[in-house]
């Protein structure tokens, strides 16, 4: 019994092809940007707490906001990276957020909550993350994109610097999330959903 074998061209789009296929040959992959941004958040964090430890040395503090603005526009980079297939456009506006968020100002917080709440959205949408984590992210990033203009709109009440204890209430649920996002791109990374299509043949 002889067998015959016929060639088939494929022709793929470049959005269809998985992301640590096309990251070949030289190209940073999708689990390097995920172990730096997850090292990164980590480093984000720990200059955030250090400079309001530091307070009362403006030059250690200075730097700290110097190193922070180069964590928020390494993890912009990166998480655009890891989202950019899901959807480009709102990818490109994420990033543009935090690297707005880079710049020292009182309006960082609002550009780091809205870049945060399309990330957390597009994770959530390309399952690259576990689900219940994607959720938490959203909301906590959610809330704060309108409880910070509401405050700057002084129709909250209540002292807002780190002293007082109704910031750090409504920083905790995404402090929470990004010690666990970041714990996770560094052990586990961020990949698509990966769904197969059964291709039919005799």
């Amino acid at each position: 019994m002889s067998m015959t074998f016929r060639a088939v061209r494929v022709r793929i789009a470049p959005d269809e092809i998985p992301y640590a296929i096309r990251n070949r040959g030289g190209h940073v992959t999708a689990t390097t940007n995920a172990r730096i941004a997850g090292l990164t958040l980590i480093l984000y964090i720990a200059a955030g707490i250090a400079s309001m430890a530091l307070h009362s040395m403006p030059h250690a503090t200075e730097m700290l906001r110097l190193a922070s603005s180069f964590c928020a526009l390494t993890l912009g980079v990166t998480l655009y990276a890891l989202t950019r297939d899901q959807d480009a456009d709102i990818a490109l506006l994420a990033l543009a957020c935090r690297l707005l968020e880079a710049v020292p100002g009182k309006d960082a917080p609002i550009y780091f909550s809205v870049g945060s709440t399309l990330f957390c959205w597009l994770f959530l949408r390309g399952r690259m993350i576990p689900r219940g984590l994607a959720l938490l992210g959203l909301a906590a990033s959610a809330f704060l994109v309108v409880v910070l203009p509401l405050q700057r709109l002084e129709l909250l009440g209540g002292p807002t610097g780190w002293s007082s204890s109704i910031t750090w209430l409504e920083w905790l649920p995404m402090l929470v999330f990004e010690v666990a996002f970041a714990l996770w791109l560094i052990t586990k990374g961020a990949a698509p959903h990966a769904t197969f299509r059964k291709v039919g043949g005799n």
